[in-house]
C-alpha cells in the first residue's frame, strides 16, 4: 500500500499487518513519551467511577471489553496530554462527557443512513477519520464498531506516535494510522474515492471538510461532520463546496448526546459522483470555490 507523507511516498511490504503503523517515520526521543502503563486497579477504579458520574445509553450499551478499552484510551491521552497537546481537558469524566460521548453519539446516523443509502452490510465498512487528532471520533468508533476498518488520518508526528501506541495498548487489529494531510492523501490513488464514510469532528468549517474529506470518499459513500447544535449558516455556506465535490447533502440530524455541553448535530453528505481531478487542492481552505 502506497502512503503519502508530505512529499515523500513508501511502499509498504505486503507482509505489513492492517494496524501497522509506518515505522520510517522519525519518532522523538523515547524519553520525551514515555508513560507509566495502566494498571488494573486504576483501570477498575476508571470503570467503577465513570458509572455514577456519566449517565449515557451510548456507553452503557457497549460490552465490558469495549468499556475497558475506553477507559484504557481515556487513562492514555491523560498521561500522554501531561506531554504534549493532545486535548485541553484534564479530567476523566470531562473526557468521557466531551469527547467520547460526542463520539459514540454520531454512530447510529452513521449506521442508519448508510443503510438506507450505500449498502446493506455494515461489515467490514472504511472508515476514515480526517484530522483525527487524539483519535475523536475514529478511535471510539474502531471500539465501539470493531467490524469497521478505521483509518486515524493525522499530519502531526507526535500525535501520530501517541494514536500508533494506543492502539497497540487497547490492541485494535482494525485501525491503522497514517501520516500525511488530507488535501495530500486526497491526491493519492490507493486513497482517493476508497472509503465507505469519513468521519471529521473538531476540525474546520464545513465548506473547507467537504474539499478534505469528500476526494477520500467512493461514490455511493458518506461524509459525516460532528458540528454543535446550530450549524445551520455553515452548512449554507458549505453548500457550494459540497457539490463541487459531487456531493449532495443529504441530511442534517441532531444525535443524541448526553454530553453537558449541549445538543450536537451530524451533518451528512452522500457522495453522488466523481470528485474532478483538481480537488482537494493544496491550498485547500485559503481560496474560493468557484
Amino acid at each position: 500500500m502506497l502512503i503519502s507523507l508530505g512529499s515523500r511516498a513508501f511502499t509498504l511490504p505486503s507482509t505489513l499487518s492492517f494496524g501497522t503503523f509506518i515505522k520510517h517515520l522519525p519518532t522523538p526521543r523515547p524519553s520525551s513519551l514515555q508513560f507509566n502503563p495502566i494498571s488494573i486497579h486504576k483501570a477498575t477504579r476508571a470503570l467503577s467511577s465513570a458509572g455514577g458520574g456519566v449517565h449515557s445509553t451510548h456507553f452503557e450499551a457497549l460490552t465490558s471489553k469495549q468499556k475497558h478499552q475506553i477507559h484504557v484510551y481515556i487513562d492514555s491521552l491523560l498521561q500522554w496530554n501531561q506531554k504534549m497537546n493532545l486535548t485541553a481537558v484534564k479530567e476523566e469524566n470531562e473526557v468521557m462527557e466531551r469527547h467520547v460521548e460526542d463520539s459514540l453519539a454520531i454512530i447510529d446516523p452513521i449506521r442508519s443512513s448508510y443503510l438506507s443509502h450505500c449498502g446493506e452490510s455494515l461489515e467490514n465498512m472504511s472508515v476514515v477519520d480526517v484530522g483525527s487528532g487524539a483519535g475523536l471520533p475514529g478511535l471510539i468508533l474502531a471500539i465501539a464498531c470493531p467490524g469497521w476498518k478505521v483509518t486515524l488520518l493525522e499530519s502531526m508526528n507526535k500525535r501520530c506516535v501517541f494514536l500508533e501506541n494506543v492502539v497497540g495498548l487497547i490492541g485494535l487489529p482494525n485501525v491503522q494510522v497514517v501520516r500525511d494531510r488530507a488535501e495530500c492523501l486526497g491526491q493519492v490513488d490507493a486513497f482517493r474515492e476508497s472509503f465507505d464514510v469519513a468521519v471529521a469532528r473538531a476540525v474546520a468549517e464545513m465548506r473547507i471538510l467537504a474539499e478534505y474529506c469528500l476526494p477520500l470518499v467512493r461514490v455511493g459513500g458518506l461524509f459525516v461532520a460532528a458540528k454543535g447544535h446550530d450549524p445551520q449558516e455553515e452548512v449554507a455556506r458549505a453548500e457550494r463546496a459540497i457539490r463541487l465535490m459531487g456531493a449532495s447533502l443529504l441530511q442534517t440530524c441532531s444525535v443524541e448526546s448526553h454530553s453537558k455541553y449541549g445538543q450536537r448535530t451530524a451533518v451528512i453528505c452522500l457522495k453522488d459522483g466523481s470528485t474532478p481531478k483538481k480537488y482537494p487542492r493544496a491550498s485547500a481552505g485559503t481560496t474560493s470555490y468557484c
